[in-house]
């Protein structure tokens, strides 16, 4: 459950504390005042961030608005809806930023801004507003890749050394990797369909969550675990392992989903549920597709683990594994 909880947020409110880590020890001796400090704006998807570091790793000030709720309402994250929201907030959130570490645009010492992966209409935002920054006062712009980020961000509160195994798992991500330096990274396996966090919004959407009051304003990965927890026999449906028989590290959930919803048609039709009603056995629905994507996650891990250590990758006697993708960071240690 350790992976899983990380899994299934609805999406990285943390992600404007990454720079340090990512890009600052580049850009430190850029300009000359006392202390560094870098601004980081992140739009990659549906929340618009900011935040100040300096240069002793120290947050400064964090700035977030969210569109969670917007996007409930509309069934999901709608790019057009997205970025017009970016676009209202992102200038207040930069001002509320600067206010909140009583700094002014002319302190800072360098602009950092995600600029992939993500929705190309909302990172086109932060990308904008950061460039106008960026010209406007005359200071060096960092571009960032938001799952590089990721990987490194757990640094900031462990003592992890490199070379270190990561797994990014996120609303539209899921990769594996070895991290052997600030900007050097071993890509192992990735998703070749979907995401879980894409999974479990569609699959939330399809049992009608939304339609308990208890669930309609959670993430469809949200409503989905505290759904599970309320399951009376999760062992009631039995979903497959995907690529069990594949001696890679990629992922694959298309068939979870697939076998989700073959499930529940199969009870709708059999309770004849109508219009916006639900199957009694919902909870236990929930509760076989986390314990099997969280089933899949684990042993695609297993196997990426075995690997660097054949490989010598990763510290052949005590390594360390990294889960980061969302509100938390995980470092665990993995013994021989």
């Amino acid at each position: 459950m350790l992976i899983l909880k990380n899994a299934i947020v609805a999406h990285n409110m943390c992600y404007s504390r990454l720079f340090k880590n990512s890009c600052m020890f580049k850009f430190c001796s850029v300009k000359s005042y006392s202390k560094t400090l870098i601004f980081g704006i992140e739009t990659s998807c549906d929340d618009t961030g900011c935040a100040i570091i300096d240069d002793n790793g120290q947050l400064l000030s964090e700035k977030l608005h969210c569109q969670n709720l917007i996007h409930l309402r509309n069934g999901g994250i709608i790019p057009d809806v997205a970025q017009d929201l970016h676009r209202r907030y992102i200038e207040p959130t930069v001002s509320d930023t600067l206010e909140q570490a009583n700094v002014s645009m002319d302190d800072i010492s360098a602009i950092a801004v995600t600029l992939q992966p993500g929705l190309p209409l909302s990172l086109a935002i932060g990308m904008k507003y950061a460039k106008h920054l960026s010209r406007r006062f005359n200071k060096p712009l960092i571009p960032i890749h938001h799952m590089e980020a990721h990987a490194l961000v757990a640094r900031m509160e462990h003592n992890i050394s490199f070379p270190y195994l990561t797994l990014l798992i996120s609303g539209g991500h899921c990769l594996l990797a070895v991290v052997e330096d600030v900007n050097k990274f071993k890509l192992l396996g990735q998703s070749i369909d979907s995401a879980p966090g894409e999974v479990f919004d569609k699959v939330s959407r399809r049992m009608k969550l939304r339609n308990i009051p208890e669930y309609s304003k959670m993430s469809g990965g949200q409503a989905v675990e505290v759904a599970a927890s309320k399951a009376t026999n999760p062992h009631m449906f039995k979903l497959p392992l995907p690529l069990a028989d594949y001696k890679d590290c990629n992922f694959s959930f298309n068939g979870l989903k697939t076998a989700t919803t073959l499930n529940l048609f199969r009870k709708e039709r059999e309770h004849k549920i109508k219009a916006d009603g639900l199957i009694p056995e919902v909870n236990d629905l929930c509760a076989a597709l986390l314990m099997a994507i969280t089933r899949h996650l684990v042993h695609r891990t297993q196997r990426a683990i075995e690997f660097c250590r054949q490989r010598n990758l990763i510290a052949m006697d005590k390594g360390q594994l990294v889960v980061s993708g969302l509100h938390q960071n995980y470092a665990l240690t993995m013994e021989s």
